[in-house]
């Protein structure tokens, strides 16, 4: 009996991927370990090995196939002794794929759920059998009449279901039942009108990009932010970063943003109530410090994390960052790489960005965005002077951290980043 090569499960929130790439074709030997497919997941696009041994008889899911449900067949293995018609009873057997969100119905946007619940005597009832009597007041007769209440669609609460007045002014004043949700809102899928738009290169979204928009999204929308800036001189950072890089002798090289790593880390393992996540039973205060930072991908980004990252020296985060900065841009992390971290780092000062702020990565707290450091002029002992200043703003949700531990957070970060020797006790 041929064995089903099942779409795999890359991560525990996956229900659905892509089949990237296949490389293995109909007729190769296949031996366990053997990597037969990409998949492109939410995050990266990860290499899928083979658990068993044989020969690919035949691919049930073609690559570039989006919307494969995990579990799903993608593919026959047939084992040693087997051919060609061995095939035949397991395709019969084989599910189908999941069609593509093209072909599935469009979701509604909001819950079809009204607002307010009216009141029973206005919910309408099936219409009354031809020939079948219609029981009602005089007066609720005569209301109906005046107002165009159909009583066939009212139900009564009076004695024995006797339509009475109050059913029928109920009936008359509840909202008119919307169409359907389709025509009460455009549809998710809706293209905006192109009429005398210049033309354009249509890039379809990638499952990376489309979860990236839904995921801030949400973010902006139900967590409530706010910002907090504050500008750090770095001259002391620059000259003992030369120092320690001088002195490595290629073993390792420093950057600036290993330095923030390492002081964001310290600075919660000192104000440990800004690494916290919201839930609606509980705030969850972590006490170790994973640090997420944003790397720039094509398509998107992602947020490899430094583990533990209050308990590591400089020189184990600039090796840990740049393994894992590489293996995002080339799509190789796996799940535990970018999944699970507690505060997150942003940094786009190598762009020349001198500040801005970041959107809250949910369901984490806060989220550090830093901007380049730059030579600005500073007042030194009430004298003007140039230093190089570096400009970080904090986005927090406000459920998790309130603004006076944001500010506590800030300061640690910037006494250790002014004072960088102290991040080597």
């Amino acid at each position: 009996m041929p064995v089903k090569i099942l779409m795999p499960a890359l991560s525990p929130t996956m229900t659905e991927g892509t089949l990237a790439k296949w490389l293995k074709k109909e007729g190769d030997e296949v031996a366990s370990g053997d990597v037969i497919a990409e998949i492109e997941t939410d995050k990266a696009t990860m290499e899928v090995e083979a658990v068993e041994e044989g020969t690919l008889g035949k691919i049930l899911v073609a690559e570039g196939t989006e919307n494969v449900a995990v579990n799903s067949v993608v593919a026959l293995l047939l084992e040693e002794g087997e051919d060609a018609s061995a095939l035949d009873g397991a395709i019969e057997a084989a599910p189908a794929p999941r069609p593509t969100v093209e072909s599935k119905p469009a979701e509604p946007d909001a819950p079809t759920t009204p607002s307010s619940t009216p009141a029973p005597a206005a919910t309408p009832a099936p219409a009354a059998p031809s020939g079948s009597r219609i029981i009602a007041s005089p007066l609720a007769k005569r209301i109906a009449k005046d107002s165009g209440v159909d009583l066939s669609t009212v139900k009564g609460t009076g004695p024995k279901g006797r339509i009475i007045k109050r059913d029928v002014e109920a009936a008359a004043s509840a909202p008119k039942a919307a169409p359907s949700a389709a025509a009460a809102a455009p549809a998710k899928a809706a293209a905006p009108s192109m009429a005398g738009m210049p033309e354009a290169e249509v890039i379809p979204n990638t499952n990376m990009r489309k979860v990236i928009a839904r995921r801030l999204s949400e973010s902006k929308q139900t967590v409530p932010h706010f910002y907090l800036t504050v500008d750090c001189e770095l001259d002391g950072l620059l000259g003992l970063r030369k120092q320690l890089n001088d002195q490595a002798d290629g073993a390792y090289k420093l950057s600036v943003n290993d330095f923030i790593i390492r002081a964001s880390a310290l600075a919660l393992k000192k104000v440990p109530a800004a690494n916290a996540m919201w839930t609606d039973d509980a705030i969850h205060m972590f006490k170790s410090q994973d640090i997420s930072v944003a790397v720039a991908i094509d398509g998107g980004l992602i947020t490899p994390v430094i583990r533990n990252a209050g308990a590591k020296g400089l020189a184990e985060i600039s090796s840990s960052m740049k393994e894992l900065a590489g293996k995002a841009r080339d799509g190789k992390l796996q799940p535990e790489e970018f999944q699970g971290g507690t505060f997150s780092i942003s940094n786009l000062g190598m762009f020349g960005i001198k500040d801005f702020a970041a959107i809250v990565n949910p369901p984490q707290g806060c989220i550090l965005a830093v901007g380049a450091g730059e030579q600005r002029p500073v007042v030194k002992d009430g004298a003007l002077a140039v230093a190089t200043v570096m400009s970080v703003t904090l986005s927090v949700d406000h459920r998790v951290v309130d603004g006076a531990i944001g500010a506590e957070f800030l300061k640690a970060f910037k006494g250790l980043v002014e004072n960088p020797l102290t991040m080597m006790l």
